[in-house]
């Protein structure tokens, strides 16, 4: 058997596998994920690291109007102090973010789905000040995004149990 005749073989073989024990792909026709593309409407942020959530998540579920679900979010973010320099200046910061997040039914309010999810990331502050807010900016904004993903990764992972 030539080699690319046994990774089609493999191939097939896996796929088999996967979908003799109950595997859908998420974004398949069968998938739950799309019960949540378009019908979730994400609660307004109140400050920048929920508008930088707010963005990540209406990216990744698409925007809504008329939703058939809500999703709130609450957001906790502690910055510590890593890198300390010899003249005791902090050269390195960690964000530590937290959000707990609830998917409700728009109609009912009922909690259908809720969780927690957490993540880091850090930036470096040894450059000038603008440098400096410039790099906390980002690492803000990687981490809403990570977290955004998470979240996001939960609620598809549940979707198949969402009322139809």
């Amino acid at each position: 058997m030539s080699s690319p005749d046994r990774r089609a073989f493999l191939t097939l073989l896996a796929a088999g596998g996967l979908s003799a024990c109950g595997f859908t792909p998420a974004y398949g026709p069968s998938g739950g994920a799309g019960r949540l593309q378009g019908q979730v409407a994400v609660d307004a942020p109140d400050d920048r690291a929920g508008y930088l959530l707010v963005r990540r998540l209406e990216e990744r579920l698409g925007r809504a109007a008329g939703a058939r679900y809500e999703l709130g979010a609450q957001v906790v973010i502690d910055e510590e102090g890593l890198g300390i320099s010899a003249d005791q200046r902090t050269t390195r910061y960690h964000l530590v973010g937290e959000a707990r997040y609830a998917l409700r039914d728009a109609a009912t309010g009922l909690v259908l789905q809720s969780g927690q999810v957490e993540s880091f990331t850090g930036y470096s502050a040894t450059g000038s000040t603008v440098a400096t807010l410039a790099a906390e900016r980002d690492a803000l904004e990687r981490l809403m995004t990570i977290l955004a993903d998470r979240i996001t990764d939960r609620l598809i992972a549940g979707a198949a149990d969402l009322p139809a």
